[in-house]
């Protein structure tokens, strides 16, 4: 297998298994993962994608526990003794249809959750970097797991040209352009999510504007928020431990 991942591509094979490793175990600091979920990535222009193995532990997930996969399943490279997790088939199926993604987290946050359970409840865009998702959060019915390509496909229809999508009574899908950019958009869903239900002790929350969302995009550098963040909650787990720190100067 080459050092590098295509010839446009300067980050190695085992750069990319050290980015799933920490942004996984970064999602399980915060509470976005638990013992279950993952983070996966699509290098972009090829059809090669990377995923944690079935048993590994998000909380301690190493790069020798990443598969590199064809988006068709076909195992490149990988840890023996194991297969890579049941659920590949949302991400390969969002790959295939949506060549603007690369980097995809299926997760089960609490509070993101109890909006496909709570009976007219909305999960509306009140806080600004919820401007990714202004088109809309569909909900997808299937309450199960999601285990081959047609159920894969059938999240996609649910999508459609969202990034992100609630699984009924079963988690969250969300789409973003590489990983560190996931980063942004896990940690600012969630917050969104939890920000409704704790405003309406308030008052009813009010929706950002269009207008409102519009000047934020326009001001915002999405490229430069995904490295600050990044560097700061790596460096948080690095100095509590939970992650070694020879990893410090790779993420």
């Amino acid at each position: 297998m080459p050092d590098t991942l295509s010839n446009s591509e300067a980050i190695t094979v085992e750069q990319h298994k050290l980015l799933i490793s920490t942004c996984t175990q970064m999602f399980n600091d915060l509470k976005i993962l638990d013992h279950s979920g993952h983070v996966f990535i699509r290098v972009p222009g090829t059809d090669r994608v990377m995923i944690q193995g079935l048993h590994a532990s998000r909380a301690q997930l190493t790069p020798e526990e990443i598969f590199t996969l064809t988006l068709d399943g076909e195992v490149l490279d990988g840890p023996a003794g194991t297969t890579p997790v049941s659920e590949f088939h949302i991400h390969s199926e969002l790959y295939k249809a949506r060549p603007e993604i690369n980097s995809v987290l299926h997760a089960h946050p609490e509070v993101s959750t109890l909006f496909t359970i709570a009976k007219g409840a909305e999960l509306k865009i009140v806080l600004n970097h919820g401007y990714r998702w202004r088109s809309g959060v569909p909900v997808h019915p299937d309450t199960a797991h999601i285990d081959t390509p047609s159920l894969g496909a059938a999240i996609v229809d649910s999508m459609g040209d969202c990034n992100a999508v609630l699984l009924r009574v079963h988690g969250i899908v969300l789409a973003s352009e590489e990983v560190k950019s996931l980063l942004i958009d896990g940690i600012h869903f969630n917050r969104n999510a939890q920000a409704c239900p704790e405003a309406h002790h308030l008052g009813e929350p009010i929706p950002m504007s269009e207008g409102e969302l519009d000047i934020f995009k326009k001001r915002f550098s999405r490229s430069r928020h995904g490295v600050k963040l990044c560097h700061y909650y790596s460096t948080r787990v690095i100095e509590s431990g939970v992650l070694p720190e020879e990893w410090r100067d790779d993420v």
